[in-house]
């Protein structure tokens, strides 16, 4: 995977906190970029579980879940904006739901009821994330974070997404750019 150093477009991409992080919603965090462009970006936290499952947002919607091998899969914190809403990230599907995402290169993320609908009747995607809430950012101030070492950013795999626990997705995205996480600095260099 490649790293990308300019911030023209980071849709596909995992933004992999800094240890100088202050913003405590973002310390330590791995974000998976769903939108980024002159307007803003917009994307998921994909590495701090919460204490709720499916099974408990599927009651909470009033949606059978069928599958008792989904009840216990976790449901994630994907940012601070909107915290009461759900964000799904999945797998490219042949089915269009109300309200999808398409990130170029990568995954989609739906945020209508319907797709709930499908997995809840085995009929969703094979592989999906769900997150309550988002993580966003206006015109230019991602990019600012960037330049002041907040972020490094690589090429997303969707393996560390749905494959990798979330406690070693930091470590993954990490080694996508071959760096050891022991080795950074939260001070940025000045030549």
């Amino acid at each position: 995977m490649k790293s990308r150093s300019d911030a023209s477009n980071l849709s596909n991409q995992f933004l992999i906190a800094m240890p100088g992080m202050v913003d405590s919603s973002f310390a330590g965090s791995v974000i998976y970029v769903c939108e980024h462009s002159a307007r803003g970006a917009l994307g998921l936290v994909i590495n701090r579980p919460t204490d709720i499952v499916l099974k408990d947002l599927f009651e909470r919607i009033e949606l059978p879940l069928q599958q008792p091998e989904l009840a216990a899969q976790t449901v994630y914190y994907g940012g601070p904006v909107q915290t009461e809403r759900g964000f799904v990230l999945h797998d490219p599907t042949e089915r269009s739901y109300a309200s999808t995402l398409q990130v170029a290169g990568g995954l989609q993320m739906t945020t209508s009821k319907d797709v709930l609908e499908q997995i809840s009747a085995d009929e969703g995607p094979r592989r999906f994330f769900v997150a309550l809430g988002y993580s966003g950012w206006s015109a230019g101030q991602l990019e600012e974070e960037i330049a002041h070492n907040g972020w490094l950013t690589v090429e997303a795999d969707s393996r560390v997404v749905f494959e990798i626990a979330a406690e070693q997705r930091f470590d993954a995205a990490m080694s996508l750019m071959g760096i050891d996480p022991l080795s950074l600095s939260s001070t940025a260099g000045h030549a």
